[in-house]
């Protein structure tokens, strides 16, 4: 009854496989593998994007704050939500990496609107040479809450971004439980709705840990391999990287991984509802927030139920509602789920 984090879950079989064969013989470094040539028109077919820039790291973190480096200026800001991975979890990495860039909250909710951004950015460049100057907006798909932004949602943020002149980058790290969940391409939920670039998650869907960064205008191409370099985050060994990727966009594994996460994770939801928990936020994709009194919380635990509870602590007056996060990956056997609203 595991339900931490979709980072917790093992790795399937077939990119372990793809790992061994990887592993017989010789390879160039540094993405010179055959396999990055693979994954680079892989991903240029998935994403309708020909001339797309492909390139990968280990870390989520790695992902956003070198894409978001390459396109902010050290005296610029990067527009976010507040419940943003980069404001809340990534230890200033995006400052650090972008050489002293800021952040501007636009929200405190998990997704920010065109109205909002608008005004966020209104309220930069406001005081000259004195003050952090507009620079690029950064939207999570799905959100750090478990929401999915609708392609409608998404077009609407980018073209506010794009009245500015601002670029777009979308932290992924959950991008194909979004996908799946919307039923559309990823072109649809990247470039055609205005999207320049993408941290395209593989470490929550099942990877050992890889993550893509793809900027759909490869000017950005160079600059980003001197900040990849320069971050310490180009693998001399690159073929590990690859042969993830690779084993993971094949025969629509990612897909598949997502797919089954995306459906536990409504089974969770329905049992969940059920029984009388209060939600904070719709259970869109592979995450749920949800609410329940703390002496059932105290119960799940005591029965070896694992999650983390998110507003409030185990001890306390057993009666308080007391919102909890559960997430689902694409492993989570389904009777451990109807073992735990068993429990409920």
């Amino acid at each position: 009854m595991h339900f931490a984090s979709d980072n917790s879950g093992p790795v399937p079989q077939q990119i372990l496989d793809a790992l061994a064969r990887a592993n017989q013989g010789y390879a160039m470094g540094y993405g010179a593998d055959a396999e990055m040539a693979e994954v680079t028109e892989r991903i240029r077919e998935i994403f309708e994007a020909p001339e797309a820039a492909v390139y990968l790291v280990a870390t989520g973190t790695a992902a956003n704050v070198l894409a978001l480096s390459t396109l902010a200026q050290p005296w610029q800001t990067v527009f976010c939500t507040k419940p943003a991975h980069i404001n809340m979890d990534e230890c200033n990495a995006p400052e650090f990496y972008s050489g002293g860039a800021k952040l501007t909250l636009v929200t405190e909710a998990d997704k920010m609107t065109s109205e909002g951004l608008r005004a966020a950015i209104e309220g930069e460049e406001t005081r000259g040479v004195h003050g952090p100057q507009r620079g690029p907006v950064s939207l999570t798909q799905v959100t750090e809450f478990g929401t999915v932004y609708s392609l409608q949602e998404l077009q609407a943020v980018c073209g506010a971004a794009k009245e500015y002149g601002l670029p777009v980058h979308m932290d992924g790290a959950r991008f194909t439980n979004a996908l799946v969940s919307l039923g559309c391409t990823p072109a649809e939920m990247t470039w055609k709705a205005g999207v320049d670039a993408v941290s395209f998650g593989g470490t929550k869907n099942g990877c050992l840990g890889v993550e893509a960064v793809i900027f759909f205008d490869p000017r950005h191409a160079q600059e980003f391999e001197y900040r990849r370099k320069r971050g310490a985050h180009l693998f001399s060994k690159h073929r590990y990287l690859s042969a993830q990727m690779l084993a993971y966009l094949s025969d629509d594994l990612w897909l598949e991984n997502a797919r089954a996460a995306n459906a536990k994770t409504a089974l969770l939801a329905e049992g969940l509802k059920a029984a009388g928990a209060h939600f904070t936020h719709p259970a869109q994709a592979n995450m749920i927030f949800a609410a329940l009194p703390r002496r059932k919380h105290q119960e799940l635990f005591a029965a070896g139920a694992i999650y983390h509870l998110w507003d409030g602590l185990l001890q306390g007056p057993e009666n308080e509602m007391v919102t909890a996060r559960f997430v689902c990956d694409w492993s989570v056997p389904e009777e451990d789920i109807r073992a735990f609203l068993s429990l409920l």
